[in-house]
């Protein structure tokens, strides 16, 4: 147990997100490494309502104007199902970036299920490449230590501190804990998304289904994994052509936000605390009573034929699995606004619900939990850092990316869009992962009052007892690189049910062969550290 002396220790190294967690602002605050205007960041209402033309290019460009620069096409790398309409809104999306730094951005979807093995691939390959997409729980940690990103904030690299140079609405806008959080070593290689920074896991369902068959009363009183049993039963009895619930790998009771582990930076990297606990002591998942418990049940619900057959397998992202209409659930990690947000980017608006399962939490990856990075291969990161930061600043362009063309992909009537026939050509359902959330319109089946919600959602969240410490791989790397490979063996099969529980006994007798200890340790000693243990 973390005593209270050491837990005021863990406490004061991150004092700012101890504010923010007490009386939280409107853009999730916490604590960080921005610059000290970044403290007095707009609130949610006045985001939401800052001027459709302001921009990095206005604000925070370099001193040259866009006609001075060198004409430069971006890429951007994101995971998701490529939009009918991707070269349409790209279109549009060019004529605003001639216009503000003189860059166009070639986008490139990649299927969730293809995501990592494709990115691995390139980044190992050392492809060009600008933007990518990257999350603690992605392997940012690791594929930093592999030299794939950009130091962002350091003023003796070769393209000196970019976050200040050509990154000033960033800076003045996203809540300083962000930045700070998503620190390794002192460094930012990726840019937060401004969103929501309390995590908690439940479940998204079909509302529709659910009245249909006089389950909703029932589904909303749901506190368990077990209590989801005999409903999933009734599903699969009275829907037969239905998935009682989908899963795959990632997405599953095992998963970060639904059982709480603290990997306490990448949760590709083994040896966790809990974030619902106060004990800082770093334990295999093997060791976590948690784990085995979950693999169990989660085996009952497999065998029982609740849980879609090729979960350790499938390619289909959450969102393309909704979209096919046979999913009646999926474990989600929530938000205020969750069900109708994915309802919208899924084409069944109005017929999701949500209910939420778990405690509130925040730990230090959760501020890292969805960021840009540049890669080392860009040929122009500095043009790669303006476009992130007009992300974090112009409305019109975060908008555009995220939702489309207006009166084409939907219609506005102040801050408040509508879907339209042609909405589903391009939902991409990124929101969370393109600059600031706090820009974007809201749909007329979500709360008018979304982003004030986001506020309370942080509001009296449990910190984990390692808040703001981020685990270096750098001295453990092979060892690292090795075990994330046996990971990739076990852990579909396991944490989706399609294979016996009895094999953690083997996979963990194979991490531990390959060096575990030595990460369970290092990740030990470097917290101890952090929190003057």
């Amino acid at each position: 147990m973390l005593s209270k002396s050491k837990f005021g220790k863990s406490a004061l190294a991150l004092a700012a997100l101890a504010t923010v967690l007490a009386g939280c602002g409107g853009n999730n605050n916490n604590g960080g490494n921005a610059s000290p205007s970044a403290s007095a960041s707009p609130s949610a209402s006045e985001s939401a309502s800052a001027s459709p033309s302001s921009s990095a290019s206005e604000s925070a460009s370099p001193s040259s104007s866009a006609s001075d620069l060198k004409d430069y096409k971006l890429t951007l790398f994101l995971p998701g199902t490529p939009p009918k309409d991707e070269v349409k809104v790209e279109t549009e999306i060019n004529k605003l970036l001639k216009e503000k730094i003189n860059a166009t951005l070639d986008i490139n979807f990649i299927d969730w299920g293809q995501w990592d093995n494709k990115m691995n691939l390139a980044i190992a390959s050392r492809d060009p490449m600008d933007i990518i997409f990257t999350a603690s729980w992605n392997g940012h940690s690791a594929n930093v230590a592999k030299g794939a990103f950009l130091k962002l904030n350091d003023p003796s690299g070769k393209y000196g501190n970019l976050l200040e140079k050509y990154g000033q609405d960033i800076l003045s806008t996203l809540p300083e804990a962000f930045l700070k959080g998503a620190k390794i070593d002192g460094f930012n290689y990726g840019v937060p998304a401004n969103k929501e920074l309390a995590e908690q896991g439940g479940i998204i369902y079909r509302t529709d289904i659910a009245d249909e068959l006089g389950l909703t009363d029932r589904i909303k009183a749901v506190k368990s994994i077990a209590d989801l049993e005999p409903i999933l039963a009734e599903v699969k009895a009275k829907k037969p052509d239905m998935i009682p619930i989908f899963m795959r790998d990632g997405e599953n009771f095992n998963a970060h936000y639904f059982a709480k582990y603290d990997y306490l930076g990448d949760s590709t990297i083994d040896g966790v605390i809990m974030k619902d606990g106060e004990d800082s002591t770093v334990k295999a998942r093997y060791d976590q009573p948690r784990y085995k418990e979950t693999l169990n049940i989660t085996r009952d619900f497999f065998k029982k034929g609740y849980i879609n057959k090729d979960a350790a397998t499938t390619q289909l992202g959450v969102n393309d699995a909704l979209k096919k209409g046979n999913v009646f659930m999926v474990p989600s990690p929530l938000k205020p606004g969750k069900d109708a947000e994915l309802a919208n980017a899924t084409g069944l608006a109005g017929k999701l619900g949500q209910v939420a399962m778990t405690a509130r939490t925040v730990a230090t990856s959760d501020t890292a939990g969805s960021m840009l990075g540049i890669s080392s291969t860009s040929g122009d990161p500095e043009r790669a850092m303006m476009f992130i930061n007009l992300l974090h600043s112009d409305k019109q362009l975060n908008n555009l990316i995220n939702f489309g063309i207006e009166g084409d992909h939907y219609t506005r009537e102040g801050e408040i869009i509508t879907p339209t026939a042609n909405t589903g050509n391009y939902s991409i359902g990124a929101a969370w992962m393109l600059g600031s959330q706090f820009l974007n319109y809201v749909w007329n089946t979500e709360a008018p009052d979304k982003w004030e919600q986001f506020k309370a959602f942080n509001t009296d969240a449990h910190n984990s007892p390692a808040l703001g410490f981020t685990f270096n791989t750098e001295p453990v790397k092979s060892q690292v690189s090795v075990e994330n490979n046996i990971r990739k063996q076990y852990d579909p099969g396991l944490d989706t049910g399609s294979i016996d529980p009895s094999k953690a006994d083997e996979y963990y007798k194979k991490l531990k062969a390959n060096g575990l200890d030595d990460v369970i340790a290092e990740k030990q000693k470097q917290l101890n550290a952090f929190l003057g243990k």
